[in-house]
């Protein structure tokens, strides 16, 4: 069976993302000086650069084989709706998935087919619905949480979440939202499987035990 997993880049402090964040205003407290910080070394990688067409160049070595793994392995992505809104202001035409993303929300919408191979299918029945969508349409491969903190959140109380990978990055947000906020007993318990530092962050993989 295909794996969940949480892919996502986190402060030093714990938040996923800074106080503010809205797409119409990036100087608000600063928080786009801020994600910069935190997502700057992901757009040095030349895999992610090839991919979402930055043009030529980029960095090689073992981070950069870790995103084109991490990518190759996703057949299907799962959102909140926050995420959706902020990312469809945001997004290109080519929208920066290239499979089904199920958008958990309480709005009903007909699908939304992006050029690319990205439709976006928005579910109100449920995360676990969600997550039975995503797993057929994935078709073997693994399906990603991809945020917000809340969405994963929801997955980790369901003990759904087989692994968590995490860049940590060495920046400091002092407020925005937190990943971990909101877990209920009996909390997952997780092994580290790897840990690779570089200058821009440190990539940790934890394995559900």
């Amino acid at each position: 069976m295909s794996k969940v997993f949480v892919n996502i880049g986190l402060s030093l402090d714990g938040y996923l993302a800074p106080d503010g964040m809205t797409m119409a205003n990036p100087g608000y407290r600063n928080w786009g000086v801020k994600w910069g910080k935190l997502m700057g070394w992901l757009l040095n990688q030349q895999s992610f650069r090839e991919a979402h067409h930055f043009g030529t160049g980029g960095e090689t070595g073992a981070v950069n084989d870790l995103v084109r793994h991490t990518s190759e392995r996703i057949g299907a992505n799962i959102m909140g709706k926050r995420m959706f809104d902020q990312g469809e202001q945001a997004w290109p035409e080519e929208a920066p998935f290239h499979t089904p993303v199920y958008v958990l929300t309480n709005e009903k919408r007909e699908p939304w087919v992006r050029p690319g191979g990205t439709t976006f299918h928005f579910i109100h029945d449920g995360p676990e619905h969600a997550l039975a969508l995503a797993r057929e349409a994935a078709g073997g491969r693994d399906v990603r949480i991809a945020g917000g903190a809340d969405v994963i959140q929801q997955y980790l109380n369901l003990g759904l979440v087989d692994e968590l990978e995490i860049a940590l990055a060495p920046v400091l947000f002092g407020g925005g939202r937190r990943l971990f906020d909101h877990l209920s007993e009996p909390l997952p318990q997780f092994r580290i499987d790897r840990v690779l530092d570089s200058p821009g962050a440190t990539h940790l993989r934890y394995v559900r035990q």
